[in-house]
């Protein structure tokens, strides 16, 4: 079975997007919110764009439990 690119629904803080990449790529989400860091430092927009983009396109994480 593949992978999915999905937005994280229980590894975020504001989209999900930095916890679905990590689990995605199979490394800390450390990481990859420490890139979005980066990418916020000179000015803002460099990060902010890009991130706005990703919580669109990227769809979320489909809630496996279900409720009765």
């Amino acid at each position: 079975m593949y992978k999915k690119l999905r937005r994280s629904l229980t590894n975020r803080y504001i989209g999900g997007v930095a916890g679905g990449m990590a689990e995605y790529f199979g490394i800390s989400s450390f990481w990859i919110r420490l890139l979005w860091f980066i990418l916020f430092i000179p000015g803002g927009l460099p990060g902010i764009i890009p991130y706005i983009i990703c919580m669109i396109i990227i769809p979320k994480e489909e809630n496996t439990i279900s409720s009765y």
